[in-house]
């Protein structure tokens, strides 16, 4: 029963920061032919924001921002380590690595978007599956803009939300929902794609 409960709790958490996020921010577009508004400024600063914030990979110690990897393919995946959901997810990106044959051209990246988790945990778990690509606790800030810009349902692991970040820097929302290492490979391959 203890076991249930704090697997609620930060299930609990999470879906309240989630619907509090939703509730007291905006609509935000990201395509306008418009003057820029202030909530098209606001996006734009929180976009700028979760590129260029500085994000310790939990495995090797070192600093990384998403545009460090601009010019290539990003695979980011938001997750909890209680969540199994992520687990399985993580295991087909895995997969999906292998699949295409590790193309150094895709970078995966697992942001950790539960504000109870930390850096040591985080390590500990991607080593305890053998998980070896970026790993990093995603600070509020970088979890607030990805609510604001992509959907409150990124602050919430179970989903299984992810995004593929293109050569150019634009970001693409892939389904909700658990994806196999096939549908991965699907989604990725217009992306990788010279």
């Amino acid at each position: 029963m203890r076991a249930r409960i704090f697997f609620y709790i930060p299930m609990v958490s999470l879906v309240v920061i989630g619907l509090l996020l939703t509730a007291c921010s905006p609509a935000v577009s990201t395509t306008t032919t418009e003057p820029v508004s202030a909530e098209s400024a606001r996006a734009t600063s929180e976009w700028d924001y979760w590129f260029s914030t500085e994000l310790t990979d939990v495995q090797t110690g070192q600093t990384f921002t998403m545009n460090d990897f601009a010019g290539k393919v990003v695979l980011v995946e938001t997750m909890a380590i209680w969540c199994p959901t992520c687990a399985a997810q993580a295991n087909e990106v895995r997969n999906l690595h292998e699949l295409l044959g590790n193309p150094d051209d895709l970078v995966s990246v697992s942001l950790d978007v539960d504000l109870h988790e930390d850096d040591a945990a985080l390590k500990e778990y991607s080593e305890a599956y053998g998980f070896d690509w970026h790993f990093a606790v995603a600070p509020l800030e970088v979890a607030r803009a990805l609510g604001n810009l992509y959907s409150a349902e990124y602050l919430n692991p179970p989903l299984s939300p992810m995004l593929i970040i293109d050569r150019d820097g634009n970001v693409h929302q892939l389904e909700y929902g658990k994806k196999s290492a096939e549908i991965l490979q699907k989604s990725l391959e217009p992306h990788l794609t010279p």
